[in-house]
């Protein structure tokens, strides 16, 4: 039996002119995270092409000590919502809610196919894409993957058979520097633990 560890990234740099980095806590998150998989031995590492996956996988491998090959797949890649990155730069911390209905508001639409961009990833094909990289990695023995929310809630949601629905649910709660696991069996894959981040203190558990 082999299993697949989903790891979201570290809290990103939201409010800033480039998002796309961990912040001073999205580092602390990461070396909780190693630490806390010290004693595991993957056969393989993955991450997305982005910053804030990579820069987490990073501080990870290097806490816990891993010395197994570390491949770059971009289908770990968070949708993007378009015009999100340019809020989260207008935005600070003080009106994070604002922009959180804003990108739910956005995501439902999304999800429906509503009002989709030139180029924007319609859901079908993110959840595919996804799909597909999970079924790569779950060649492996152990595999873990430093993704994002999206890309976990939607494999999530399929395993459960909740659909769309699911996905609106789980996507909010989601915690940074999070543990998802999936065991892989001749039964196929079977979601064991979704969101677990005992690995964090109080004060290290952030959502965006």
């Amino acid at each position: 039996m082999g299993q697949v560890l989903l790891i979201r990234h570290g809290q990103a740099s939201f409010g800033t002119d480039d998002y796309d980095r961990l912040s001073a806590v999205g580092q602390e998150q990461a070396v909780a995270l190693g630490r806390a998989l010290a004693g595991l031995t993957p056969e393989l590492v993955v991450h997305g092409e982005l910053r804030r996956q990579r820069e987490t996988a990073e501080h990870a491998v290097a806490v816990a000590g891993w010395d197994a090959p570390v491949e770059v797949d971009p289908r770990w890649d968070e949708f993007e919502m378009v015009g999100s990155a340019a809020r989260m730069a207008r935005s600070s911390l003080t009106d994070a809610r604002e922009f959180q209905a804003w990108y739910e508001a956005a995501t439902d639409r999304w999800l429906a196919g509503e009002e989709l961009e030139p180029g924007q990833e319609p859901y079908a094909e993110f959840t595919a894409r996804t799909s597909g990289a999970l079924a790569a990695v779950a060649e492996h023995g152990t595999a873990v993957v430093f993704t994002s929310g999206g890309p976990i809630a939607s494999l999530s949601a399929g395993l459960l058979d909740g659909g769309q629905a699911a996905y609106r649910r789980l996507m909010p709660v989601m915690v940074n520097a999070s543990i998802t696991k999936i065991l892989v069996g001749r039964r196929g894959m079977s979601l064991v633990q979704f969101n677990g981040h005992d690995h964090l203190t109080r004060e290290q558990v952030t959502y965006r």
